[in-house]
């Protein structure tokens, strides 16, 4: 009778918690015979400095059975309903990326193009983002949800929201919740490779142990251990695009009484932006600069005379933005940092670990000796397809009206990937649709047009001209377009006023625990 196959993932944390998650469920529901082991060692430390996801982490806790209270009491979490971009369009403009589908509720008429929504309000110059359920939440820095009459909470709308957190507390909480899987605390000090077909066949360990496996996931971050270091996996730039290479993390306390913003805060600078992302007890914040155009001394001043107070500089995080060539060679597959960064302005990157762990798990997992070389090609086709996706829809950010700095000069004048002149191009002669996002991911979500559409409208992207002239072609669906648009909005603005203040919904979870 055949061994289960042993499947090693290298390193913990959020990415490897998640990757073993899925893929113990995926086994499961296949009834493949296996093990699962995580390698995590205590001794290397993980900086909390907080992480933001997408809604696709909400469907993840869901498909797992996780309570979403429990989980947010147990990692200082708090709700995402979209980004605030300040400063990024021209020094003093703000706008707002709620990461709601408004055209998830309502039902076309016959005819109408996708996103017509979308066009109608381009086409009748009102912001796209009032038409959002979550708008008026972010505004007023309220809840997604309400309280009835018996105090039970109620959420408000169909939406799924995304989180805020402390990324070490979530993988403590993964690692919790995980049963079956084998942990091993230990450092991995190298690997042992099979003389012919160069897969790794067991993991070096400290104290001269060794841990054999079939099939290696690496999720060692940065170090990118496994994948780099012993493999030597050829890494594909984004620097030139995305010019962003440093990062000085520190932390803002939240004092007694605060209410929270239910946004992720991405405040541009002169040489790059800040992000605060606010947890329960504090905001996880950094500067994300080019060293080209400052010095970590510049970005610690700069970042202080913009808030009015001193920091405490938590680390120096320095960073290749860029992906593997192969995010998979033989029987290793990268996942999370190890596989792709990019400057966290659109929390792609638990995203993306979500997205791919499920597209392996779902379309490539088997016993180890059976992938063929084709599969792996398939899937590194279709990630590498994915992360490219996610480089030209944040270099997008960058078509600005700023001038003011030479990092804003530079970015605009010369950084803009081809792709994304290509994008910006096409629609200047049709407005956005799905329909110019293909699906490459088997049905599991990707970039979409619902997330660029209060990205280009806040950055003053879109021809206003061209909408009017796409809904003057069909008027019925311009009409009901616009009995829709304020309906959505006069609907929406009311939810607002039933619901609960963030800080005050976070307190009735911590008070359930």
């Amino acid at each position: 009778m055949d061994e289960p196959s042993h499947y090693v993932i290298v390193g913990g944390g959020t990415a490897g918690w998640i990757a073993a998650f899925i893929i113990q469920d995926e086994a499961r529901r296949r009834g493949l015979d296996f093990r699962l082991s995580v390698v995590e060692s205590s001794k290397i430390p993980t900086v909390g400095v907080g992480e933001a996801t997408t809604a696709a982490f909400r469907v993840l806790l869901r498909h797992f059975g996780i309570d979403e209270l429990e989980f947010m009491r147990k990692t200082d979490a708090s709700f995402k309903l979209g980004i605030r971009h300040e400063d990024w369009r021209r020094k003093g403009y703000t706008y707002y990326g709620p990461i709601d589908d408004p055209h998830q509720v309502v039902q076309p008429p016959a005819g109408a193009p996708s996103d017509y929504l979308n066009v109608y309000a381009v086409a009748a110059g009102r912001p796209v983002q009032d038409m959002h359920m979550f708008q008026p939440l972010l505004e007023q820095w309220k809840a997604p949800f309400a309280r009835k009459p018996d105090g039970s909470l109620i959420p408000l709308g169909p939406f799924h929201h995304a989180y805020h957190f402390d990324q070490a507390l979530v993988g403590k909480f993964f690692a919790s919740k995980s049963k079956g899987v084998e942990k091993v605390d230990a450092i991995v000090e190298g690997i042992e490779r099979h003389p012919e077909t160069g897969d790794i066949t067991a993991l070096v360990l400290a104290d001269n142990q060794r841990l054999e496996g079939d099939f290696f996931i690496d999720a060692t971050g940065f170090r990118k251990q496994l994948i780099v270091k012993e493999l030597q996996a050829p890494w594909v730039s984004y620097a030139h695009e995305l010019p962003v290479n440093r990062a000085l993390p520190f932390w803002i306390d939240v004092k007694e009484g605060e209410e929270l913003p239910t946004y992720t805060r991405a405040w541009a600078q002169n040489s790059g932006w800040m992000w605060q992302i606010p947890t329960r007890t504090r905001f996880g914040c950094g500067y994300v600069y080019s060293d080209e155009f400052s010095t970590p001394e510049q970005a610690k001043a700069e970042v202080e005379a913009a808030l009015g107070h001193e920091i405490e500089v938590r680390g120096d995080i320095r960073f290749q933005i860029g992906r593997l060539e192969k995010a998979w060679i033989g029987n290793c597959l990268a996942v999370g940092l190890s596989s792709s960064f990019l400057e966290p302005l659109e929390s792609t990157s638990i995203h993306g670990t979500i997205v791919q762990m499920m597209l392996f798990a779902q379309r490539y997992m088997d016993r180890p000796e059976r992938i063929e070389q084709k599969a792996r090609d398939d899937y590194n086709a279709r990630v590498g397809r994915q992360v490219d996706d996610f480089r030209t829809f944040v270099n997008t950010h960058y078509v600005t009206e700023r001038d003011d700095t030479p990092f804003w000069r530079e970015v605009r004048a010369n950084r803009l990937h081809p792709e994304t002149k290509e994008r910006l191009a096409r629609w200047q002669q049709q407005m956005p649709r799905a329909e110019h996002f293909p699906n490459y991911l088997g049905g599991l979500p990707h970039i979409e047009t619902q997330l660029h559409y209060p990205v280009l409208d806040g950055l003053g992207l879109l021809d206003q001209s061209l909408a009017r002239r796409e809904m003057e072609a069909a008027p019925k669906v311009r009409q009901f377009a616009r009995e829709t648009f304020e309906s959505l909005v006069r609907e929406y603005r009311g939810a607002a006023q039933q619901a609960l203040g963030h800080a005050e919904f976070l307190q009735i979870v911590q008070d359930m625990g």
